[in-house]
């Protein structure tokens, strides 16, 4: 839609439009206002309780004011970031740590790429990233905020790094909408903190680029939670396809968000089975709107 005040009758509304909250709130409000369940991709609305508190309670409030429901979701943060690390502390009866490294694939992606300033040399990153032209992947804050919550610990503080070159490729690498050159950067890597007490208790770090097997840094994903009896370590050598698992999450939670208690919720805030794989009940959708179209 070209107007968010003007929405057709439809429910619920998904925004795939920025990452930047306060920018995506100028399509969020006026949804809310008309009465639509919300769903939205824009990573700092994972949990924008402690990053941008003010507008956090405005959105909350105008949703549970009009009686509904506003979302935000996706792989990083959302699931992979923040949900599915939630659930592995359940194996432990007191979580000390959460560790997570991420080195995920962009290779499908497009216009996002110039925020990580792949494509880039390093003296052009270096410029780039002084101008705010680089600014690597937004919701860090937001996911450290959610595993923060789900255990209850009340952060000292949340320190994210700067965006940095990871890899700088030797032979060309392409992708379905860049082609990255010789010389040029072909990866980046970002990190948090959460600090409880003087100690590091979140520590995140996603590597985003395009992989080759030669590589130092190849693409796989590591989770590891410290407990107070035990350490559950989940490792995948592949990885979690961010561009796939957005898409899925989306969708997924597309349902849940109608469903869902009114006011702003994190993916925390719903219970597994409501976010769960939707493919059989899409297909019977699919066949209801085949079988009225016939009609």
């Amino acid at each position: 839609m070209s107007d968010p005040a003007e929405p057709p009758a439809a429910d619920p509304a998904i925004v795939a439009t920025v990452s930047d909250l306060d920018r995506a709130a100028d399509v969020l409000l006026p949804l809310l206002e008309c009465s639509y369940n919300v769903l939205i991709i824009c990573e700092e609305l994972a949990y924008p309780w402690r990053s941008h508190p003010d507008l956090a309670r405005r959105l909350d409030d105008t949703a549970k004011a009009h009686g509904v429901t506003v979302l935000g979701s996706g792989a990083n943060p959302g699931i992979l970031m923040d949900t599915l690390p939630l659930l592995l502390t359940a194996l432990t009866q007191r979580a000390e740590s959460v560790r997570i490294r991420r080195r995920t694939n962009m290779s499908r992606y497009g216009a996002i790429l110039s925020k990580f300033g792949l494509g880039l040399t390093t003296r052009e990153f270096a410029t780039a990233r002084s101008r705010g032209e680089v600014v690597g992947h937004h919701g860090f804050e937001q996911a450290v905020g959610a595993l923060a919550a789900g255990l209850g610990w009340d952060l000292d503080s949340v320190d994210v790094g700067e965006v940095e070159p990871a890899v700088v490729t030797t032979s060309p690498r392409v992708g379905d909408h860049m082609r990255i050159e010789p010389g040029r950067i072909a990866a980046v890597t970002r990190a948090a903190r959460g600090v409880l007490k003087g100690d590091v208790v979140i520590d995140l770090e996603i590597t985003f680029g395009f992989f080759e097997p030669a590589d130092e840094v190849v693409a796989g994903d590591d989770y590891r939670i410290v407990g107070e009896e035990q350490v559950v370590d989940l490792r995948s050598s592949v990885g979690f396809d961010s561009f796939l698992s957005t898409i899925a999450a989306a969708v997924n939670a597309s349902t849940a968000v109608v469903e869902a208690r009114p006011g702003l919720l994190s993916m925390g805030d719903l219970p597994a089975r409501s976010v769960a794989a939707k493919g059989e009940r899409r297909a019977g959708w699919a066949s209801l709107g085949a079988t009225t179209s016939q009609d």
